[in-house]
C-alpha cells in the first residue's frame, strides 16, 4: 500500500471529523462525586460528573452506547451526518423530557437534573448545527 492510498484512506470530511469527536468524548470518564451513592437508575443517585451533572450507571451506559455509535457511525460521511442529527434530535427529546419530568419522581429514572436538561440541549442544538453545516454544499454561483 503506497503512502498516498493510506493517506487518502485517513482523511475524513468536516463531518467525519466531527462524529468522531462527539463519539470519542462519550469515552472520557470524568471526575464524578459522591461516588458512593451512585445508583443503577434512580432519581435519587446523588452522584454527580464534575459535581454538576448528576450521574447514574444507566446514564453512564447510555453515554457509552452513544460513543460507541459516534465512533462506528464517523467511519463515512452520511453516517457521520445521520449520527450528528439523529443524535441531536435525540439529545432535544431528553432535553424536553427532563424539564417537563417532576426531578423528585420515579419517572426520572435516568436521573437528570438541570444541568443535564441544559448541557442535553446544547449538545442537541451542536450536533444537528454541525450534521447540517459540515454537509452543506456550496451554492451555484457562491462567490461571484
Amino acid at each position: 500500500m503506497s503512502a498516498q492510498h493510506r493517506t487518502a484512506s485517513i482523511a475524513r470530511t468536516p463531518v467525519q471529523q466531527a462524529a468522531l469527536l462527539v463519539g470519542v468524548l462519550g469515552f472520557i470518564p470524568g471526575i464524578t462525586t459522591d461516588y458512593d451513592t451512585l445508583k443503577f437508575a434512580e432519581h435519587d443517585s446523588e452522584a454527580k460528573l464534575l459535581g454538576l451533572f448528576q450521574v447514574s450507571v444507566l446514564h453512564n451506559i447510555v453515554h457509552l452506547l452513544f460513543g460507541i455509535a459516534g465512533v462506528a457511525m464517523a467511519r463515512a460521511p452520511l453516517t457521520a451526518r445521520n449520527f450528528l442529527i439523529g443524535g441531536g434530535v435525540i439529545y432535544l427529546a431528553l432535553w424536553l423530557y427532563g424539564l417537563f419530568i417532576d426531578h423528585d419522581s420515579s419517572a426520572n429514572f435516568v436521573p437528570l437534573n438541570t444541568a443535564d436538561n441544559w448541557l442535553h440541549f446544547a449538545l442537541g442544538v451542536a450536533m444537528i448545527a454541525l450534521g447540517i453545516l459540515l454537509t452543506r454544499r456550496p451554492r451555484a454561483g457562491a462567490g461571484r
